[in-house]
């Protein structure tokens, strides 16, 4: 019985390395469509750029992980056997489905697709459950149902805020630049830098540094007390250092804020997006640990310990980071996604 739960492990990772070659040939429009649209530079240092950042958001996304372990269901209430039932069936969904959107140069969010695949899944053990055990529970014991219309409610949400924060900072930046670009650029071109860079060092290192794997302890808690001063000083020295580099080497700022941001959305990609392909395999590996000390029977061994928080190893994150890499380098699917987007727009 251990051979037969130890192949389904080995086989939830190779279709984690399959899940990070169509995944993040599905989504690398997501953080290469603005820069290579734009022309801001030659394709392979957009592309050097992206996968920098990719490398050093890989690392950002151990915190993510908890979602694929208990953000949709309730792992205490099911056994071992089940557990590992769920993850092969979402492993194997999510593959077939994000390689098909890929092979139409269609881009999809891999995190609805990961969610909804957890939360089917899980449904549907729950109802096998439920139907064939006199002592089962009710379904709302099974299925995390506040956690996961959170999140649900949250990717909706996400759509309408980005719509409307977009709109919004583009008609700035058109009543702003487009009119006199070149002296408007001239003189305040350094001040909106300094604000939009800001604001991604903001999301990188504030928001972000709460869920680095390297991150210690003191670290994250002298970034969340000093918060406010982190934001102040990034505003004034990036202001600064930005006027400065205009004047001494004509840099373009705008073009500079396109190629921090592709940084900054790489980066956000791999550390979000990351528990979508490795978070189900990773979380089978911790239960298959846990089953194997336990000496219980795979049907009878409650998954409680999924419910407890596990780092996750910083040199699995930087393998994934580097297929991530190789994928995004090397895919004509991702390439034929990309195009896809830059063309509609």
């Amino acid at each position: 019985m251990e051979t037969i739960y130890l192949i389904l492990v080995i086989v939830l990772f190779v279709l984690a390395i399959s899940d990070l070659v169509v995944g993040v040939s599905n989504d690398a429009v997501n953080f290469l469509n603005s820069a290579i649209g734009s022309k801001v530079a030659p394709l392979r240092v957009i592309m050097i750029i992206a996968a920098l950042g990719i490398l050093v958001g890989a690392t950002f996304s151990s915190g993510m992980m908890e979602v694929a372990r208990k953000g949709i269901f309730h792992p205490q209430n099911f056994y071992f056997s089940e557990i590992m039932i769920i993850f092969l069936a979402v492993m194997i969904t999510d593959v077939i489905l994000l390689d098909t959107f890929n092979t139409f140069g269609m881009p999809t969010s891999t995190t609805v697709s990961i969610v909804f695949e957890l939360l089917g899944a899980a449904v549907a053990v729950s109802m096998i459950k439920i139907y064939t055990d006199e002592n089962a529970l009710q379904i709302s014991e099974y299925i995390n149902s506040a956690k996961a219309l959170a999140i649900i409610s949250g990717i909706l949400l996400s759509v309408v805020i980005s719509f409307a924060v977009g709109a919004l900072v583009q008609y700035f930046a058109r009543l702003l630049f487009s009119f006199n670009y070149k002296k408007n650029l001239r003189y305040f071109g350094a001040i909106w830098g300094g604000i939009a860079i800001t604001a991604i060092t903001y999301f990188i290192l504030i928001k972000g540094a709460k869920d680095a794997s390297f991150m210690s302890d003191e670290a994250k808690d002298y970034i969340t007390k000093n918060s406010f001063l982190i934001i102040v000083y990034s505003m004034i020295g990036w202001s600064v250092l930005l006027q400065l580099f205009a004047w001494l080497t004509r840099l373009n700022i705008l073009k500079f804020v396109v190629l921090v941001g592709t940084f900054a959305l790489a980066m956000a990609f791999a550390g979000n997006d990351l528990v979508n392909f490795i978070g189900v395999p990773m979380a089978a590996y911790e239960s298959y640990k846990a089953w194997i000390a336990s000496g219980v029977d795979a049907s009878q061994f409650s998954m409680e310990s999924l419910s407890a928080k596990v780092p996750t190893n910083t040199w699995l994150l930087l393998l994934a980071g580097v297929i991530m890499v190789l994928t995004l380098w090397f895919s004509e699917k991702a390439r034929r996604v990309v195009k896809t987007s830059v063309d509609l727009s």
